[in-house]
């Protein structure tokens, strides 16, 4: 029996939690529990060890439809159920206008957990399509404009932190863009600060791993929402990083996790920036 929303109702009563109602028809099979149990340790320990939370504070959980975020918020409401989670979450989708998606699906579902939620509707899909040329990448310009919103959102929301689905492989393959095409070691920080000071986004899945975020996603049946935005563009270079990477894990099954741990784990002193270690004052005794 999976977890969709109308399972919610049928198997939770109307005064429980909504960790409760969300997992009150998941697999019940010790793979399962596992796994559960797994992304939730690893979004503790990293909210734990970049110390993302603030008690009493609000955190505007972002919802595209998608299984990363559906997973994010699993996983909140879950650390929020066992009191290891002291905010307090409000769900945002925005919907931005793309043509033929389901305005219906996650209002539904977030009501029949009982979960606090904005829906925000913004067309910024014609904004894209009009100012990129058919065959470029959107994901930039989107970005900018989902984020201009979703900050806007959170103040309106009285929200202190903008909390994102992005997992390990995220990071990993954000790391091989910056380093393949702008010449830099970057990948996606699990927190950080607006340039206004007043906000911060956090990603609080980045030390999970996409393979299981998938697994859980698809257990616990959540009504994906797929992006026919960014979606459509197959000759993106996230997606050649990716399947760059899914060639290496192929081959060498681990690879991945190990390359993730990497980005926790720099040595400043045998790399050459000068502005990450002092070269010039490392001399010799004589």
């Amino acid at each position: 029996m999976h977890s969709n929303a109308a399972d919610a109702d049928i198997c939770a009563p109307q005064s429980a939690s909504p960790a409760a109602r969300l997992f009150a028809g998941a697999p019940d099979s010790v793979g399962f529990r596992k796994l559960r149990k797994r992304l939730v340790r690893q979004a503790a320990e990293a909210i734990s060890r970049y110390a993302m939370a603030r008690d009493g504070e609000r955190w505007l959980v972002c919802l595209s439809g998608g299984k990363d975020s559906y997973t994010l918020l699993a996983v909140l409401l879950d650390l929020q159920a066992q009191g290891a989670l002291p905010v307090e979450l409000v769900a945002c989708n925005l919907d931005q206008g793309q043509p033929g998606f389901p305005k219906h699906v996650l209002p539904d579902w977030l009501d029949a957990l009982g979960v606090k939620r904005r829906i925000e509707t913004r067309d910024t899909y014609s904004i894209v399509t009009e100012k990129i040329p058919e065959g470029r990448t959107y994901c930039s310009l989107c970005s900018r404009l989902r984020r201009a919103i979703l900050y806007r959102v959170a103040r309106e929301e009285g929200c202190g932190a903008i909390v994102l689905g992005h997992h390990a492989d995220d990071a990993l393959e954000t790391f091989f863009l910056n380093m393949f095409h702008g010449g830099k070691l970057a990948a996606l920080p699990p927190k950080l600060l607006n340039d206004d000071g007043d906000l911060t986004v956090l990603r609080p899945l980045i030390l999970s791993a996409e393979a299981d975020i998938e697994k859980f996603a698809a257990a616990m049946d959540f009504p994906i929402i797929p992006c026919t935005l960014c979606g459509s563009q197959e000759g993106a270079q996230r997606g050649q990083i990716k399947a760059m990477l899914g060639e290496w894990e192929a081959a060498n099954p681990g690879r991945k996790q190990v390359m993730a741990a990497a980005l926790a784990n720099a040595n400043p002193s045998h790399l050459l920036d000068p502005a990450l270690f002092d070269f010039a004052r490392l001399s010799r005794n004589s």
